[in-house]
């Protein structure tokens, strides 16, 4: 399937996202990619005219944890399918008495606490050094904040997601650490996610579904996954009703600069970009070193 100029949406998070109401011309594609293969195939289909491109991160089923997901894979669909805009819907751990299980986060700032997962396109030949400060689009960020509200969710402006390796929950000195930080909420994957989109010029935002306190809260149970679990099925149709509405919202220009993110990143020479490499990035360098 060839990327398009038009408006294309995508929406990385649970396989039960793309159930959504009004959702027509629905259709899987499977891609092949220079990083590997994406955890599943793409649901792509239109939503009052929006083309909107669907993927879950784990695969259905829930197959694949947080250290084996291709987040290279998946980015690089994603735009080869014409996406410039991401809606990420991720279950986290409240690290915050205020920010109870139920409730959403739009989440505005990352820490990395991985340390096996691949989170570049740019090594092997080419080296490319994205701005990241601000490392969420802030248009998608209001676009989810105005849709959660507009659903009657509970939801919180602004606040850090720390990105921890998994697949194991934290540890009670872990958990108790990461407050000390200001951490607001902990999750398994967004980080990833969010790097990859900057360097693949994709407008990129994350809603954060609180599901349990992680094992810092004395007055609470320490987390597992039957809390989590029944908290992400009261969510489930919470969130589907955000992104419906989110992507119906979102405007079809950015300001922010996402869209440019490569313009002044790439350090290497042309001529000395290795050809396996300039093949490889061919999707992101095109626009900028176009080739004979």
């Amino acid at each position: 399937m060839e990327s398009t100029n038009e408006q294309t949406i995508g929406v990385i998070g649970g396989s039960g996202l793309y159930e959504i109401q009004g959702l027509e011309d629905v259709r899987e594609v499977k891609l092949a990619t220079p990083f590997g293969e994406p955890s599943d195939a793409y649901i792509c289909g239109r939503l009052q005219g929006r083309r909107l491109v669907f993927l879950p991160r784990h695969g259905r089923g829930h197959r694949i944890s947080p250290s084996e997901i291709n987040f290279r894979a998946n980015l690089w669909g994603m735009r080869r399918l014409g996406v410039r805009q991401i809606l990420s819907v991720s279950a986290v751990g409240s690290m915050k008495e205020h920010i109870a299980p139920g409730e959403f986060v739009v989440i505005d700032q990352f820490i990395d606490r991985t340390r096996h997962r691949p989170d570049s396109f740019f090594e092997g030949g080419c080296v490319a050094h994205v701005m990241f400060a601000d490392p969420v689009c802030p248009h998608v960020r209001a676009t989810l904040l105005e849709a959660s509200r507009g659903a009657g969710v509970k939801v919180h402006d602004g606040g850090t997601y720390l990105n921890m390796e998994g697949p194991q929950f934290s540890t009670r000195a872990e958990s108790k650490l990461y407050r000390s930080w200001g951490c607001d909420v902990i999750g398994m994957t967004n980080l990833q996610e969010a790097k990859l989109a900057r360097e693949a010029e994709i407008c990129y935002a994350t809603l954060a579904m609180a599901t349990d306190y992680d094992c810092w809260h004395a007055g609470h149970e320490a987390v597992s996954v039957d809390a989590v679990v029944a908290i992400m099925h009261q969510n489930v149709g919470r969130a589907r009703e955000v992104v419906r509405r989110a992507a119906l919202a979102l405007p079809v220009d950015c300001s922010a600069g996402c869209r440019s993110a490569l313009k002044h990143a790439v350090m290497t020479a042309p001529d000395r970009i290795s050809t396996a490499a300039r093949e490889r990035l061919a999707l992101f360098l095109d626009p900028y070193l176009p080739r004979a």
